[in-house]
């Protein structure tokens, strides 16, 4: 049975507690990189892998955290996976300094990655659980909102703790976790257990595929999307995914249930979020180096620049569970596309102007569009799952909207650096710079390699940084337009959406194989 009343939105702070960590940390850690670099004395590659290694593991390993927590039951499992993540937190900020840095910090935040993807399904299950169908859109909507806005805070966090010590980006989660863990306790979550194995070779099979195909899309920028590699990693990772679907259709107790994907409502909001999420995730990481590169913004004030989409999406969000809970998804869902595609357009339009007074209209309403798609897409899609169980479902929607979003940053990487190279090398030749001296300063304004211009005239190296500005406000403006060209996408998805009010189904017909989820005894903590 759900919690009373009084306890529901008890329970929702504390699940926010508990993923707080992990929507701070996909942003806080980017505007560290730099000085942990410089302090441990960490190659290029291993600084770009404290990113990637979290992202890869968080991605990988979604589809089993959320079968993970209907067996062993959701409650349980946000606590393993809160402890989890304290614990690797505070030793990636006891990295020792010296040869064992590198694969120390890399290994712990794997461990951080897999303790996240325990948790976030575990949490959203538990949230879902908590509330009534009537009532989910609301209570999600919050949840979704307070958790855009902690992507937003990373930055500014990150900005001001890495001036004491970049240490701390990892021990402020520490404090967080518990907060999360006093707060679980005194809710009095009921775990619901579903009786059944876990299938460990399905596991298997799709965290290869997902680990594989994602590290294709990160290393892309690395190797190249013409390398042998990256072609390798990302063919080989979506023959795994196709070999895990064939798999599980024919398990008696698969790890995903393939038949939740016989509702088309179901199958639309999944291809919602996976097309905002090229956009959603991104946009953060791409308009915080903008804010610093081209509009001379520091990390704090880059990170209240990110802020603005927050104002956006945190109403919008509101706005679009009441719409969900009226009456279905597909009202929110079309407007929201509709309006993030024309905003993003907008503010592409705008970026080159160098020009926050110019922005801010576009970014706003960027935020909003994107606040009333993602929680009314993420409920409904968990309330159309007939025959599956909240942890599964939420597994699949979290596995699906972090394959987009690592699509979307490697594609959109590319072609940031693609136009950056480009723009910049004809503006330093320009200025009288040769032809190759130009190309190599352009190559180390994107990644550090190549040449300089340090032999430059002095008139030429003052322009340096006029350039670089202006022609990364280009770049970013071609990223915007990618980023509203797939939410156009996700619009013409959306128009496929049924609609109507969904159905509280997924926890009554109890999958093949398995007993009717049953609610364990009731413990604190």
């Amino acid at each position: 049975m759900p919690p009373e009343r009084d306890s529901k939105y008890l329970t929702l702070a504390a699940t926010l507690f508990a993923v707080a960590m992990t929507f701070i940390d996909q942003t806080i850690v980017s505007i560290a990189a730099p000085t942990i670099q410089d302090e441990l004395g960490l190659s290029r590659e291993g600084t770009r892998w404290i990113v990637n290694a979290y992202l890869l593991a968080l991605a990988a390993t979604f589809a089993l955290g959320g079968r993970i927590a209907d067996v062993v039951g959701p409650r349980r499992m946000m606590i393993v996976g809160v402890i989890g993540f304290a614990a690797a937190s505070a030793l990636c900020g006891l990295t020792p300094t010296g040869s064992a840095a590198e694969p120390w910090i890399i290994a712990f935040r794997v461990v951080q990655g897999v303790s996240a993807a325990l948790m976030v399904p575990a949490a959203l299950a538990i949230v879902v659980s908590a509330f009534p169908v009537n009532e989910r859109g609301r209570a999600l909507a919050i949840f979704f909102a307070i958790s855009g806005g902690l992507t937003a805070i990373g930055p500014i966090a990150g900005g001001y703790l890495t001036q004491w010590t970049w240490r701390a980006i990892f021990w402020i989660n520490i404090p967080v976790a518990v907060a999360a863990l006093v707060l679980a306790w005194f809710a009095h979550i009921p775990d619901k257990r579903r009786n059944a194995r876990i299938d460990w070779t399905g596991a298997a099979i799709i965290t290869v595929g997902m680990a594989l195909s994602v590290l294709g899309f990160e290393q892309a920028q690395v190797w190249g999307w013409g390398s042998w590699k990256t072609i390798l990693c990302i063919v080989a990772g979506v023959a795994f995914i196709v070999l895990f679907v064939l798999f599980e259709v024919r398990q008696r107790n698969p790890l995903i249930q393939m038949k939740v994907f016989a509702s088309r409502a179901f199958n639309v909001d999944n291809l919602v979020l996976f097309f905002s999420m090229m956009a959603f995730v991104p946009v953060f990481f791409f308009a915080s180096v903008y804010a610093q590169v081209s509009l001379g913004f520091n990390a704090n004030n880059a990170g209240l620049y990110l802020l603005l989409i927050f104002a956006g999406f945190a109403p919008a969000a509101q706005i679009g569970g009441r719409m969900l809970d009226r009456g279905g998804a597909r009202r929110p869902v079309i407007l929201g596309s509709a309006v993030a595609t024309i905003a993003f357009g907008l503010w592409a339009n705008s970026v080159t102007d160098l020009s926050l007074g110019a922005q801010w209209p576009y970014i706003v309403l960027s935020g909003a569009g994107l606040g009333l798609i993602v929680g009314p897409a993420s409920t409904d899609a968990v309330n159309r799952a007939i025959g599956a169980s909240y942890g599964e479902v939420t597994g699949i929607t979290q596995t699906i909207r972090n394959y987009g979003s690592a699509l979307g940053v490697a594609i959109l990487g590319t072609l940031l650096s693609d136009v950056f190279i480009d723009r910049l090398t004809s503006s330093l030749e320009g200025l009288g710079v040769p032809a190759g001296q130009a190309q190599s300063a352009a190559n180390t304004a994107v990644n550090g390699s190549g040449g300089s211009v340090s032999d430059a005239p002095a008139a030429i190296r003052d322009q340096l940084n006029t350039a670089v500005m202006q022609d990364y406000a280009t770049a970013t403006k071609y990223v915007l337009w990618g980023m509203a060209l797939a939410l156009f996408l996700t619009l013409l998805v959306a128009l496929r959406h049924p609609g109507g009010q969904a159905v509280a189904a997924a926890e009554e017909e109890p999958s093949p194989g398995a007993t009717r989820l049953e609610p364990a005894p009731e413990q604190g903590g």
